[in-house]
């Protein structure tokens, strides 16, 4: 078992009270992965301080001299790749394969803004009038708070901190209990890297423990989060009093749309990767599968093979397609989510079992799970399961494909699957959906590009990911300059 402290102004410090919790690796409940600071207000407290003194010098450094450290840090991750991967399917369940594309995303998103560092500014603007200077200049927040989830334990904290420090924040980084190591690994190779200290703060709790602090604490000045509807939508409420920056990734009900024209072979690989890889636990998943009833048998018998063929077991063993479920909740809600389904008349086509031999004794384990007879209104159809548990319905035209899709609260991610290049430009503008994919996984986004939801998937506000992020993490100065005196 291994011991983690709180990164708080450069040192590691413990949690006042002394309080610990644990994390166990869900392929193996028996074995404890590590222990950590259970934190209270006072640590996120101490930690803001530490951002807020560490504030001025920082955002005195040019991007340039702020990207250096980045591009260090993409370097320091390359090295450390393989360690880093075994520890997130440790404590995470990914397979080697997920966990290793993983970190080196998170390698990637420091180089790729280590590299935009030297484009990172304001712009001239033409004034109407001579003798004029009319530009911009892109300041920083302050000190910006990062909560993050467990399901990308190193990718989503790379690319809410990257892009928040090449801008000249100061961070509080909160990551999810459920995997904390990830996180404090970033700030250890940062530290190597030579960031100065109070600059990055990451602190380890309960959110509800601290809860008060982000919200009221006046040294933050923004929030980024990922997480659930729910939560999300309470920090909302509870910060816009004080109006500051927020910004929200929350829950999805992505659909793969499979129209009768679809190669069918392929549509079934995409499903099954974006549906039962990652063990579902990914928000841009596929859950929904909707086909247009002149194929649907041919699809579900394809989809159904493919399912049969699916390797589940420990991350770490070769050959592995499906790790478990991250926790005992997450596990018993794909089960009662399927149980819900079938009483509302869903039938369970395959899978969905649980698996408890050999190897599998001791984990969160159970088989990719196909419904079929599913429709719009039911809850397995409106509402997220966190889990490899996909549902199929049929409809009748491409017109009814696009209103089912649409048919949810969420809108993150969709795809669609067909040979109909009209069709497909049709999909891409009606879709209410941020991330838009034709003969793609619905899972799988491009670093360089913006990524968020609309609906209930996000404040649909400011972007994630690629040049957009900055737009979050700073402000525009508009100067006025006249020179013709």
């Amino acid at each position: 078992m291994q011991d983690y402290a709180n990164f708080i102004g450069g040192n590691w410090v413990p949690a006042a009270s002394g309080a610990t919790f644990t994390t166990t690796n869900p392929a193996d409940t028996r074995e404890t992965v590590a222990r950590y600071p259970l934190s209270d207000a006072p640590e996120f407290a101490a930690a803001a301080a530490a951002a807020q003194k560490a504030f001025p010098a920082w955002a005195a450094l040019t991007p340039v001299a702020r990207g250096r450290f980045l591009s260090k840090a993409s370097q320091i991750l390359e090295a450390r790749k393989a360690d880093l991967a075994l520890l997130l399917v440790r404590e995470e369940g990914k397979t080697l394969t997920e966990a290793t594309g993983e970190v080196q995303r998170a390698a990637d998103i420091f180089r790729f803004f280590g590299g935009l560092s030297y484009t990172v500014g304001g712009q001239t603007i033409p004034h109407d009038l001579p003798g004029n200077l009319l530009f911009t200049r892109r300041e920083p927040l302050g000190v910006v708070s990062l909560i993050t989830p467990w399901n990308f334990p190193i990718a989503i904290p790379a690319w809410k901190l990257v892009p928040a420090l090449l801008c000249g924040n100061t961070v509080v980084l909160k990551p999810a209990s459920q995997a904390p190591a990830m996180a404090l690994e970033l700030a250890k190779v940062l530290a190597e890297a030579g960031l100065p200290a109070g600059v990055l703060n990451v602190v380890t709790g309960s959110g509800r423990a601290f809860g008060a602090e982000i919200a009221f604490n006046p040294a933050i000045k923004a929030l980024s989060f990922t997480g659930s509807h729910g939560v999300g939508t309470s920090l909302y409420q509870t910060l816009a009093p004080r109006r500051i920056r927020v910004q929200l990734e929350m829950g999805s009900k992505n659909p793969t749309i499979v129209l009768a024209d679809a190669d069918l072979d392929l549509a079934a690989r995409l499903v099954a990767i974006a549906g039962f890889g990652l063990t579902g636990q990914a928000c841009t998943a596929t859950s929904r599968v909707i086909v247009e009833r002149s194929v649907l048998e041919a699809f579900t018998e394809k989809l159904v093979a493919l399912a049969k063929t699916w390797k589940v077991g420990p991350g770490a063993q070769p050959g592995v397609q499906m790790g478990p479920a991250v926790n005992a909740d997450e596990f018993e809600g794909n089960f009662a989510a399927i149980q819900q389904a079938i009483g509302e008349g869903a039938e369970l086509v395959w899978g969905g079992a649980r698996l408890t031999e050999g190897d599998l004794a001791h984990g969160y384990f159970m088989q990719p799970a196909i419904l079929g007879k599913v429709t719009p209104s039911m809850q397995i159809a409106q509402e997220e399961v966190f889990g490899p548990v996909v549902v199929i319905l049929a409809v009748d035209s491409f017109d009814e494909a696009i209103a089912v899709a649409n048919g949810v609260k969420y809108g993150l991610s969709a795809s669609l699957v067909t040979r109909d290049f009209k069709k497909a430009m049709q999909y891409a503008e009606r879709i209410e959906c941020g991330v838009v994919k034709v003969n793609q996984i619905s899972t799988g986004l491009a670093l360089q590009a913006p990524f968020g939801g609309v609906k209930d998937s996000s404040t649909d506000s400011y972007r994630e990911q690629g040049t957009a992020a900055l737009d979050f993490y700073s402000r525009t100065k508009t100067v006025y300059f006249d020179y013709s005196a």
